[in-house]
């Protein structure tokens, strides 16, 4: 085995990114507090060609030297918009008939697994505040709630991370549709 150098990885440029086909997924990002975590999934969207990053509340917004440091030159690439409020984010996203799922954990969500399978075209993934996950008021505005499966005693993942898993699930399935 080699491991590949950049130029073997054909990596886009800017502007063939920007002119690139996307997946129809846009992330919600509601009150992170760690501008880490937003430049990890600028990266992640970037990495998946996600169609956009809508930022609500108090997450930060780029140009921010914090989020740069993980995003790597990814708020250059990901299309982003910032929101006051998360409910103004749903309102456009139901505008542009976005189908919309919190990533949290209640009684009745659907497991990320199985969620493949209820895949809509077009799709928007609320991810929450590190601490208190998405809010009450904006799991009641969406079509459902997505829970990755876990195992050990944590039942809590990183927001970078459960963004990870999720965006490269979402993005598997709508590789494999036929």
């Amino acid at each position: 085995m080699k491991k590949l150098s950049m130029d073997e990885l054909e990596r886009k440029t800017v502007d063939e990114f920007k002119r690139s086909e996307k997946f129809p997924v846009i992330v919600v990002l509601e009150n992170i507090r760690s501008m880490h975590n937003v430049g990890s999934v600028f990266r992640t969207a970037d990495a998946f060609l996600i169609e956009a990053i809508y930022i609500c509340g108090y997450t930060a917004q780029p140009p921010r030297k914090e989020i740069d440091k993980t995003a790597l030159g990814a708020t250059e690439t990901v299309d982003w918009k910032y929101f006051p409020s998360t409910q103004e984010a749903i309102e456009e996203l139901r505008k542009k008939e976005y189908k919309i799922f919190a990533i949290e954990q209640v009684d009745k969500s659907i497991s990320l697994e199985a969620f493949g399978k209820l895949n809509s075209s077009k799709v928007a993934l609320i991810f929450g505040n590190e601490v208190s996950g998405v809010e009450t008021d904006t799991i009641t505005l969406c079509d459902g709630c997505i829970e990755i499966p876990q195992f050990g005693m944590k039942h809590s993942l990183n927001i970078s991370v459960a963004a990870g898993i999720v965006l490269w699930e979402i993005v598997r399935t709508k590789i494999s549709e036929p």
